[in-house]
């Protein structure tokens, strides 16, 4: 799993939410919701990276699922930014669509782990 595109993928969008945060913080977004969208989206990432030491196959399924879900809740600070006209509709669209390739493949992955394994 070292060079999987999933780990690729998510440590490439944990990179571009710090450099939004970043930008966000510059412009005076509430650093509640900064800090919030920084701590989904790099934990996505962060999750896949520490399935890699699972202690069994039941382990590996529950950290990518824990990365399903942070995927998830980026997407709706995400949205919530949008909402509130903090970022623009292109960054916003752009994100999106990382979420939805990252959510694909751990929806993926997760779905053929259970159906080999249980």
């Amino acid at each position: 799993m070292a060079d999987s595109i999933l780990r690729t993928k998510s440590k490439e969008f944990a990179k571009n939410i710090v450099f939004l945060c970043r930008r966000l913080k510059q412009n005076g977004v509430e650093s509640a919701l900064i800090n919030q969208l920084l701590r989904s989206g790099t934990s996505v990432g962060a999750n896949i990276y520490e399935a890699q030491y699972a202690q069994g196959t039941k382990d590996f399924i529950s950290k990518l699922e824990i990365s399903l879900k942070e995927c998830n809740e980026s997407e709706y600070w995400l949205e919530l930014l949008k909402d509130t006209n903090s970022i623009l509709e292109e960054d916003f669209l752009k994100f999106q669509k990382d979420c939805i390739e990252l959510r694909r493949m751990l929806v993926s992955s997760v779905t053929t782990l259970k159906q080999k394994n249980f």
